[in-house]
């Protein structure tokens, strides 16, 4: 049975809200609950400190060397964690400091699956920072195309990109700024049925609104960046499972903070308490909360656009126009949109001026191609889990005020 989302509880898990401002940017800076910020304290005064040795007294007493320290058991701690998140198992989870770097690590590592005569799909949906660990993999690299008009990530194309000779593949399972969801499952079938390749998919964005399951997921690897969910800066790829390392250069990151990932634990604790209730274990409670919160979400997500999308004035990418009449109604609480004859630089003005948090949407190649230049740029709002009816609508009724 899935819990009841209490926004108000929730709103009270997150100190930095006393602010007075209403944070609409998740997607760039999202605000860290006051679960995690202690956690990660308590990892920073303990890490460097040493484990009490305990007497060797029956099968289950614990062993460790003498000296060891606390940080090992945080590194632990945090692959357990993402696993709990990811529905997957620890041992199958590498840390990182950043998704970059581990994407970098990987590529490096990839060349053994690599002949001479593979091929590699990546995709223009994608920032180049993601898929430029994976351009230089001196393989035959082939670009699926992102809709200009839906910004979405069409499926069909793959049947024509993908083959036997096939090796690696790789996307973002959803558009971090214009909110659009890639349907991955539908990509994956396509790969797995022509060819024998590992498929990545970054899950980062849609982590902070939705359960993530692995198995249902059918991906081989996938990457999160722990961050993006208000957790420290630091990141995690997921494998299918072990054996596949044997088929991989070893995978060097650099060194990651045990006093970062101390904190890992504590953040999917936090989302876990939001609606999981208190019975059963985190993965239970997880499983609850995120499906609570995937529930009040979705009715924000559909205020968020529906509200914004009556303002004449106003463009949303992907939604808004002829050429995204077909657009999929599959979206993420982020939106990017633009206010006819107003530069983004006075529509970010004009929300921060009434308590607003945006962002001013970066010129990406993607956003290039669909025009947020020739309408004088746009703005990504994004929604967090104490967000409300009410933001939304004073959103709305600033915008209005500009067109």
């Amino acid at each position: 049975m899935t819990e009841q989302y209490d926004v108000a509880s929730v709103r009270g898990l997150y100190t930095g809200l006393s602010d007075g401002w209403t944070y609409l940017n998740a997607h760039a800076a999202p605000q860290i609950a006051e679960r995690v910020a202690s956690g990660v304290a308590r990892s920073f005064r303990m890490s460097a400190t040493v484990k009490p040795l305990e007497d060797a007294v029956g099968a289950h007493s614990a062993h460790h060397d003498p000296g060891e320290l606390h940080a090992a058991d945080m590194y632990a701690s945090a692959r357990r964690a993402v696993a709990d998140l990811t529905g997957a198992t620890a041992e199958r989870v590498i840390l990182g400091p950043s998704l970059p770097v581990l994407y970098q690590a990987l590529g490096a590592a990839l060349r053994p699956l690599l002949r001479r005569q593979s091929s590699v799909v990546l995709s223009r949906f994608d920032s180049p920072e993601f898929t430029s660990a994976f351009a230089q993999l001196g393989t035959d690299i082939r670009w699926a195309q992102p809709d200009l008009g839906t910004g979405e990530l069409p499926a069909f194309q793959y049947a024509d990109l993908v083959d036997g000779s096939t090796r690696f593949v790789a996307f973002s399972g959803a558009h971090e700024l214009l909110g659009t969801v890639t349907p991955a499952s539908e990509i994956i079938d396509s790969v797995h049925e022509r060819s024998r390749a590992w498929v990545l998919v970054d899950v980062s964005s849609i982590a902070p609104y939705r359960l993530l399951d692995f198995d249902a997921i059918g991906a081989d690897i996938l990457g999160v960046d722990v961050g993006a969910l208000g957790g420290p800066q630091m990141a995690a790829l997921v494998f299918r499972d072990t054996a596949m390392f044997r088929r991989l250069d070893e995978i060097v990151v650099g060194p990651v903070s045990a006093g970062l990932a101390g904190g890992v634990g504590p953040l999917v604790d936090h989302l876990a308490e939001l609606a999981g209730g208190e019975r059963g274990s985190r993965r239970v409670r997880l499983t609850r909360s995120m499906q609570a919160l995937s529930g009040y979400m979705e009715e924000l997500t559909g205020d968020l656009y529906s509200l914004l999308g009556t303002l004449p004035a106003v463009h949303i990418l992907g939604v808004t126009g002829e050429a995204a009449a077909d657009a999929s109604d599959d979206r993420l609480p982020r939106l990017t949109f633009a206010v006819r004859d107003v530069p983004a630089d006075v529509i970010h003005r004009r929300l921060f001026d009434n308590g607003l948090v945006t962002t001013i949407a970066p010129h990406t190649p993607l956003l290039t191609e669909m025009g947020v230049e020739e309408v004088g740029g746009a703005v990504t709002v994004s929604l967090s889990p104490f967000s409300t009816y009410h933001d939304v609508e004073h959103l709305t009724r600033v915008v209005a005020s500009l067109a």
